[in-house]
């Protein structure tokens, strides 16, 4: 069986499946990606990693880890087994020091967790043949950016505040658990750093 190691592209919207998210996997050594669809809770959780925010009070995956580290487990790997009726299939591979256990997970919840222990993520290549997006690189430049830009639920909505302002008002939002609002602010910090490039 051959593996793909794959990376975090980025989280959107889901345009199929309201109050739902689209996380982005792209393969490390290519270009091709996998779109999947998860809850609101667990793109909280990516998310809430990705951007490197601190919730005041440790969440369901954080808990996960530091449960872990007391115990001396690592999660080493997460592999993306399996595909069925459109839903992805995944295990978190742990070890103990002395054994190896593989442990069924949800694939959002196994990416959560992957990004706080900073292990790989596989997909098994078979399933990334069936899964994957199928434009072309250029095309998913576009529309990567499409999807960072249409995230906001009001767009321009943050337009009028300095930088100063938005590190501030993200701050806030995260004291506060209103991550949904934190990533607004954050995509709208993404939006300005593209056009200064």
């Amino acid at each position: 069986m051959k593996r793909i190691r794959l990376k975090v592209m980025g989280m959107s919207y889901s345009q199929t499946q309201s109050g739902a998210y689209a996380l982005l996997l792209i393969e490390e050594n290519g270009t091709r990606r996998i779109p999947i669809i998860i809850g609101g809770f667990e793109a909280q959780a990516i998310v809430i990693k990705l951007e490197n925010l601190e919730p005041p009070r440790p969440l369901t995956h954080d808990l996960f880890k530091k449960f872990a580290d007391q115990f001396n487990i690592a999660v080493t790997e997460v592999m993306i087994h399996k595909l069925e009726d459109g839903v992805f299939f995944s295990q978190l591979v742990c070890n103990d020091g002395k054994n190896e256990y593989s442990i069924d997970s949800r694939t959002s919840d196994a990416v959560a967790i992957a990004l706080r222990f900073g292990c790989p993520i596989y997909i098994d290549e078979e399933i990334m043949e069936k899964a994957q997006l199928t434009n072309s690189p250029a095309e998913a430049e576009s529309e990567t950016g499409a999807e960072q830009d249409n995230s906001h639920q009001q767009p321009g909505k943050f337009d009028t505040f300095s930088d100063d302002e938005l590190f501030k008002m993200i701050d806030e939002a995260v004291k506060t658990e209103d991550y949904e609002r934190a990533a607004s602010i954050r995509d709208e910090i993404e939006k300005r750093r593209k056009k200064k490039k």
